[in-house]
């Protein structure tokens, strides 16, 4: 069943008067031709086409993987589960199976004792044998300068096959394993487990730490898109177990933080980014990301994106964005996505075929493109749609008294190119989805503030007289001393 919740219309945001921001010269957006299905490491039946690529090529933009490591990386965007089988059990598979050794590090949380043993609990109904490590700020009795260089505890890890990290503050992590930037023994011991071929898996701030730079404290997503972040205070040093070149952010499409990774990723240099959703993992071992469990993860590429600095406020057009879900694998050197199986049994999705059927017709404008899972509908509305773009806005709607950029919103526009795809199958019950390669522009906007007023209302106009029509001198009344 198609159900998505779209609030608004285009004409409600004419009716508040959405005004660009200082005009610029108009870019186009210039999607390249399609082209051949790319090669992939693992064999499929079909591949999404890869876009052309600059002239650097692609070892300029990602190296290869780094053959030292053969571990596994996996964060997982929180709230995941008990009963999501498929997560926890492929967690323990890929670290060896039935006996696989697990430790537990429940340093981010506020209740580090209680959120370890139930991850504890939890791998070990799969099979694993697993242990939690009293590496916690939240333990005052425990020295931990002292308990990062415990020889009986590095050795705990280096024995084991598996790394997990629960969820909480991210920063705790970081700032326990790796103090002012300086790694200790006990990291130096996950990393030796993670190239030897272990897995390293984290959820929500175990997620976050994954890239070498990772938001810290950024609680406003509106913020970050008006430039207000700072190195150590909104954003930080992550591990970076999963390379210099990609970048990782968590509760990704519930809590509509795609609208602070492209800022980010902006002023960092990043070129590709992967925001995992809540109940859902990314499996990522050298090329390749495979996506599992129960929603889906945002892929977005600014290889070739650019801004226009002369508006003085953030803004960036021809971002590539991908939306993957349960089984799809997205391949980083080649750009490219394979969707699972299923998807490609299902329906194909392509604008520029003859036989395209799309069941929307409608256009649509999403007052709150922050919201809930915004984004992944608006992909996967806009890729079954005879549509060409759907735009929607990001906005304060209780700005703090005296913010000078109170009326400073945000015109998300989602559109298509040449080498747009979808796939979609309803094998499993509900309909799944998976969109290659549709296209984001944002740009800053004015809002009038306050966005709305009271209702005047109209005084009630006098009946005509019965008998007959107006006279013009009855319709307008004489001017005075005539």
């Amino acid at each position: 069943m198609r159900a998505w919740i779209w609030a608004g219309a285009a004409a409600l945001a004419m009716a508040v008067g959405v005004q660009a921001a200082p005009p610029a010269a108009k870019q186009q957006p210039h999607p390249q031709p399609r082209a051949a299905a790319a090669a992939v490491p693992t064999p499929a039946p079909a591949v999404a086409p890869a876009p052309a690529r600059p002239a650097a090529g692609d070892g300029a933009l990602i190296p290869e993987p780094d053959p030292a490591i053969r571990g596994y990386a996996i964060p997982i965007g929180g709230a995941l589960k008990a009963d999501n089988e498929e997560v926890w059990q492929r967690i323990v598979q890929l670290a060896g199976g039935k006996g696989a050794r697990f430790v537990v590090f429940g340093t981010a949380s506020e209740d580090p004792e209680a959120s370890a043993k139930q991850v504890v609990d939890l791998l070990q109904r799969r099979g694993a044998v697993a242990e939690a490590l009293p590496v916690a700020p939240k333990f005052l009795w425990v020295d931990l300068n002292k308990v990062v260089r415990d020889p009986a505890l590095i050795a705990k890890v280096k024995a084991a096959r598996g790394i997990f990290f629960t969820g909480g503050t991210q920063e705790r992590i970081v700032d326990v394993l790796q103090p002012g930037g300086q790694s200790t023994p006990m990291l130096e011991a996950i990393w030796d487990v993670y190239r030897k071929g272990g897995v390293v898996a984290g959820t929500s701030a175990g997620a976050a730490i994954m890239s070498t730079i990772m938001f810290r404290d950024a609680p406003s997503i509106i913020n970050i898109l008006k430039g207000r972040f700072a190195d150590g205070k909104q954003v930080d040093r992550g591990l970076g177990f999963v390379g210099p070149h990609l970048f990782v952010d968590q509760h990704f499409l519930k809590r509509g933080r795609f609208g602070r990774m492209v800022p980010l990723m902006m002023a960092k240099g990043y070129k590709l980014g992967l925001g995992v959703d809540e109940n859902t993992a990314a499996i990522i071992r050298g090329d390749e990301i495979e996506v599992i469990g129960d929603r889906g993860c945002l892929v977005v590429d600014l290889t070739e994106a650019h801004s226009d600095e002369a508006l003085g406020a953030f803004n960036v057009q021809g971002a590539r964005i991908s939306y993957l879900e349960h089984g799809d694998r997205y391949h980083m050197r080649a750009r490219a996505t394979t969707p699972s199986a299923p998807k490609l049994r299902g329906e194909l999705h392509d604008a520029e075929s003859p036989n395209f059927r799309a069941y929307y017709t409608e256009d649509v404008f999403n007052l709150d493109m922050l919201g809930d899972s915004a984004v992944s509908n608006a992909m996967t509305r806009l890729i079954d749609s005879y549509r060409r773009e759907i735009k929607g806005l990001a906005f304060d709607a209780l700005p703090r008294p005296g913010d000078p950029l109170a009326d400073q919103g945000f015109l998300f526009r989602i559109y298509k190119g040449p080498d747009s795809l979808g796939w979609s199958t309803e094998e499993f019950g509900g309909e799944q989805f998976t969109v290659a390669n549709l296209y984001l522009d944002i740009s800053p906007v004015r809002l009038p503030m306050p966005l709305y007023g009271s209702w005047a209302g109209t005084a009630p106009r006098p009946a005509a007289p019965a008998s007959s029509a107006p006279t013009p001198a009855a319709a307008a009344p004489a001017p005075s001393g005539s």
